[in-house]
């Protein structure tokens, strides 16, 4: 039989239909990084869509057959050690797909047309002394006719590019940084900073994506660029970024992830108090029907394992 642990249950908002074969089932709120490896103790199977399991915690569960990621990303796993011990690790796809391209446009519209000065100068009173009927404190661009850079073709990539694309917007795909050899419908890297007049990320955090936007690459954006990150925080220097922002040397940024979350011990982006700056709490993925399809499918990836046919696959 086996066991299921679920080690951070409150991260998922959803009807969580139970595996239809025999186990046992413990489910808890939230693990602190002291409680996991008494928690995985007997498990077979894990879920986590948060809780780091590294190489030091992974040797002590001699039981443990799987892990089920209740998300994308997996770098709080330790996929090589998961490898090396032939423990399975599957997580979610594509069930973000219109949850997080719409955040994305959420932002770059607020952003692209000052919503947010605008309400501020409202509550200010700056209207209502104004001499006309409307209010020029701030400039509004459109979306349409700008151009797009893209870092990341996932299906989220695809999905912002469609959106962008029915904006009337130009939409260049970047190449990976420091890649020479570009692939026929992308663009080299630094000429996707240096053309977009707004750019989003959708990449993974890895080695080679860390830090991926610093100075150097602030440098080469044009002044008036929007920078949108949904994906991870660790994508960005932030203190490059808090730079960027309040020197003005870029026009704005919309970002829903910090490198470490809850920022519990601050953060240089908590910090910025700026209408062309907007910081969500990592809820770009968060509506409520891709919580239920990312919920169903997380079933399904068990249901299969324990079938012998393992799917989306990550170690």
């Amino acid at each position: 039989m086996e066991r299921i642990v679920f080690l951070d249950s409150d991260t998922l908002i959803a009807d969580l239909h139970l595996p239809r074969f025999a186990h046992q089932w413990e489910s808890h709120p939230a693990t602190s990084p002291h409680e996991v490896a008494s928690r995985l103790a007997d498990a077979t199977i894990a879920i986590t869509n948060k809780v780091a399991l590294r190489r030091e915690t992974l040797e002590r569960l001699p039981k443990l057959k799987m892990i089920a990621v209740a998300a994308t990303g997996t770098d709080h796993v330790d996929l090589a050690f998961c490898k090396e011990r032939g423990i399975v690790v599957s997580n979610i796809r594509n069930y973000s797909v219109h949850t997080v391209p719409e955040h994305v446009f959420m932002m770059l519209l607020a952003l692209r047309r000052n919503l947010f000065a605008f309400h501020s100068d409202i509550r200010g009173g700056e209207w209502q002394k104004a001499r006309q009927f409307c209010l020029f404190t701030h400039p509004v661009q459109d979306l349409y006719g700008s151009t797009l850079g893209i870092f990341g073709h996932g299906a989220i990539g695809k999905a912002v590019a469609g959106i962008a694309r029915a904006f009337g917007m130009q939409v260049l795909i970047a190449e990976h940084k420091g890649v020479s050899d570009v692939r026929p419908g992308y663009t080299e890297f630094n000429e996707v900073l240096e053309r977009s007049d707004a750019i989003t990320l959708h990449l993974p955090l890895n080695d080679a994506t860390r830090n991926m936007i610093g100075e150097a690459e602030f440098q080469r954006m044009k002044q008036s660029v929007l920078l949108i990150n949904t994906a991870r925080g660790g994508l960005v220097d932030e203190k490059a970024l808090h730079h960027a922002l309040t020197s003005g040397r870029i026009a704005g940024a919309g970002f829903d992830v910090l490198s470490k979350e809850p920022p519990l011990e601050g953060n240089p982006l908590l910090e910025i108090d700026l209408p062309n700056f907007i910081l969500t709490p990592h809820i770009a993925w968060s509506g409520r029907s891709a919580m239920q399809t990312l919920a169903d499918q997380l079933i399904d990836n068990i249901e299969s394992f324990v079938a012998g046919n393992p799917v989306n696959r990550v170690a």
